[in-house]
């Protein structure tokens, strides 16, 4: 004799979320603290610690991005300035952010983010559109989308 299911047929969920609709764009933070490339990195530090964030990015005039600076780079000018004995506060940004930034596309879905972040251990990704910064996501942020989403299904 074999076991029958006293289960009921499931209806069909219709909480469930298409990924294309979980964009990047929806969960990146618009509002950003940038830096300048004249900035000196003392100014730099003190504004990462007064605003508690791990870096940022370094825009022109025309918020075009140009650069990130981030904690990591702040401490290597700490110790090249100690080991070749230089002052700190005539060192400019422009010397010490990662010139060559990789961008994330704003309509990529937060999963697909999600892996990039994985792939490349980055912390943060620049948001450009039209040539203008416009957002950046963090891990964080992804972090937060799927709080957001819990106890929803995904595709």
């Amino acid at each position: 004799m074999g076991i029958k299911s006293f289960q009921g047929a499931r209806k069909q969920q219709n909480n469930v979320i298409e990924s294309a609709s979980l964009k990047v764009s929806d969960y990146m933070t618009r509002d950003l603290i940038t830096f300048r490339s004249e900035q000196s990195v003392e100014e730099v530090i003190e504004i990462l610690i007064k605003q508690k964030i791990s870096g940022g990015p370094v825009v022109n005039d025309k918020n075009e991005l140009i650069g990130i600076i981030s904690e990591g780079d702040c401490l290597k000018q700490i110790s090249e300035s100690r080991y070749y004995n230089m002052p700190m506060e005539h060192s400019a940004v422009e010397k010490h952010m990662i010139k060559n930034v990789e961008t994330i596309d704003g309509n990529m879905n937060i999963f697909d983010a999600a892996n990039k972040f994985l792939e490349s251990k980055r912390r943060r990704f620049p948001i450009i559109e039209n040539g203008k910064l416009v957002g950046q996501i963090s891990q964080k942020d992804i972090l937060k989308a799927a709080l957001q989403l819990k106890g929803q299904n995904w595709k």
